[in-house]
């Protein structure tokens, strides 16, 4: 279990590491190899016994991959997913009208597979940029969706990776009225990862029954602090996506914001996407630290999480936390260009306990003791703003040597 989720945990709510986005009741997942990269399985699929809520959030890149165009449609037909497919190795982005077309045509196929509307079917890609899809194998795919088997969820993690180092998924349990309830999730994400999500293909699934209209605005909220809040190395890309499907299998009472419980719910829809997003972030392409950044005190809750998304995807910051060199001086340069209107007298820093600068002045520190502790694999960075009671959480990775070897030979 990731350490920083832990302070979300309470008694209430029980944690299945093991679990993912086919623990909750009616779902199964899948995965196979169609050949779209050498070896490695590249083609999965999610599928609901009965028809979800949905709710979906997309990239902000304007350049939005012809997928999420696809899928976005769909979802605003009746709110409702039955089925996601899902092929990795290959983005169908900037693909034009033709990209659209191999999307749709995805989902006409499924459609006829499962016997369910095509409106009903969301589709995700993931990949290499500006390549058409090999239609040929994706049918291939379609024609091999298994939804009898409910053993083979392992597959489906596998199945969405790309330069990932390993699966990341998780879920949780918690009871009400007086129903046990399941939320799973399952995640991709390694580079071009920044705020507003990046290269990150994350699904949510829960039994609960849950209003739409809910549905969608807990979904954001959740991602506004979670996966909002991650950055590798700067970059936004074009597939995007995170979606929450809810499909009732647990047959409590509708699920409202007026509900009695509906914060503890909210809580454990919470976990799993702050789980997830911190699962991103510390398998960064090429990564060897997680790095954690704390922000208190500034004048209003967004100007928060400006500052410590600045500072986490600040470069310099990262190469010197790669490193194991105390150079505060980068943070507070990143705090600075990150909201000019701060008062640097009012500054505090610390890194990894260690106070480094009071009130915009540098304070002595042990740099051999603090060296030390930059040799972990958690590095944590709090800076106080001001005195306000604002609090953000940003979380990312180092920058390492790794990282550029993998990306100069992203094509090849």
């Amino acid at each position: 279990m990731l350490e920083e989720t832990k302070q979300l945990i309470d008694t209430e709510m029980t944690v299945i590491e093991e679990g993912d986005v086919a623990t909750p009741n009616g779902y199964v997942a899948g995965g196979i190899h169609v050949g779209l990269r050498r070896e490695k399985k590249d083609f999965g699929w999610l599928f609901s016994s009965v028809p979800a809520n949905c709710a979906a959030v997309y990239t902000q890149n304007a350049f939005k991959a012809a997928p999420l165009q696809v899928t976005e449609e769909s979802i605003s037909v009746d709110n409702k997913l039955s089925a996601v497919v899902i092929n990795s190795a290959i983005a169908n982005a900037c693909t034009g009208h033709r990209g659209i077309e191999d999307a749709k045509q995805t989902q006409k196929w499924v459609a006829s597979k499962l016997q369910i509307p095509e409106h009903h079917i969301g589709i995700a890609s993931t990949g290499l940029i500006g390549e058409f899809l090999p239609m040929q194998k994706i049918e291939y795919g379609v024609n091999n969706i298994d939804i009898q088997n409910d053993s083979n969820s392992e597959d489906f993690n596998e199945s969405i990776l790309t330069t990932d180092k390993e699966t990341k998924h998780i879920a949780v349990q918690v009871t009400i009225d007086d129903e046990v309830i399941t939320i799973g999730g399952t995640c991709k994400g390694s580079g071009m990862i920044h705020p507003n999500m990046a290269t990150m293909l994350g699904f949510m699934t829960t039994d609960a029954n849950v209003e739409v209209e809910d549905l969608n605005s807990l979904l954001k909220e959740s991602v506004d602090e979670t996966f909002n809040m991650i950055t590798v190395d700067g970059d936004t890309s074009t597939n995007d996506m995170v979606i929450l499907l809810a499909n009732g299998q647990s047959h409590n009472q509708p699920l409202t914001k007026q509900h009695p419980e509906w914060n503890k719910f909210a809580k454990a829809v919470q976990y799993v996407s702050q789980y997830l997003a911190q699962s991103i972030a510390r398998d960064g392409e090429g990564a060897t630290k997680l790095i954690k950044v704390n922000v208190t005190g500034a004048k209003t809750k967004q100007q928060n999480n400006v500052i410590a998304k600045t500072i986490v995807g600040s470069s310099l910051v990262k190469t010197a936390i790669h490193g194991a060199d105390p150079n505060f001086g980068r943070i507070v340069t990143s705090i600075g260009y990150a909201d000019h209107t701060i008062n640097p007298n009012e500054i505090d820093v610390w890194l990894c306990g260690h106070l480094l600068v009071s009130k915009g002045m540098n304070v002595s520190f042990d740099e051999l003791d603090l060296k030390a502790k930059m040799e972990q694999d958690t590095i944590e960075i709090c800076a106080k703003i001001g005195d306000t009671p604002h609090k953000s959480t940003a979380f990312g990775c180092d920058l390492s040597y790794e990282y550029v070897k993998i990306n100069a030979l992203y094509r090849t």
